[in-house]
């Protein structure tokens, strides 16, 4: 048996007024990923996406999506990313764009990266505090993504997540 080959893609949804995001779900993502693959690379884009494409998890606060696609086809979808402008969501457009921040085979790759990337923003946020308690809650939060990247390597599993 042939093992289907897939590549997870990171993204962020990034909109200008946060409450906003909390509308964003998975289906209002996939729908709105297909539909801008389509504009971009026609019939023969919307009928990749529409093989092996699903939207594995998205963090409505933070904005975290995680994408999976074949690896035949990733970057198809990836350039497509950069289509989208809005989200529709209950007859509600979210303004919006999408960055990737990382291209994976695994969604243990992609976890790691994300917990790398946030502890850079979070140390891009320390010199940026007013007062001693901000300063105690950005440490804390460097503390915790720290301890949490360090156990992952102590566990050091060879399983996949899907």
């Amino acid at each position: 048996m042939v093992r289907v080959k897939s590549r997870y893609l990171l993204c962020e949804v990034n909109v200008s007024d946060q409450r906003q995001r909390l509308l964003i779900d998975e289906r209002a993502i996939g729908f709105a990923v297909r539909n801008a693959v389509a504009c971009a690379h026609g019939d023969y884009g919307a009928a990749l996406c529409g093989i092996g494409f699903s939207v594995k998890y998205v963090n409505a606060h933070t904005g975290i999506v995680f994408l999976r696609c074949p690896k035949s086809s990733y970057r198809l979808i990836w350039s497509a990313l950069t289509f989208i402008t809005s989200i529709k969501k209950q007859g509600a457009r979210v303004p919006c764009f999408i960055s990737c921040l990382h291209v994976g085979g695994t969604i243990r790759t992609c976890q790691k990266f994300l917990v790398r990337y946030n502890t850079r923003q979070l140390h891009r946020m320390l010199p940026k505090c007013k007062n001693q308690e901000e300063i105690h809650q950005v440490r804390q939060a460097i503390l915790s993504c720290s301890s949490h990247l360090l156990k992952g390597k102590e566990e050091g599993s060879g399983e996949e997540e899907e």
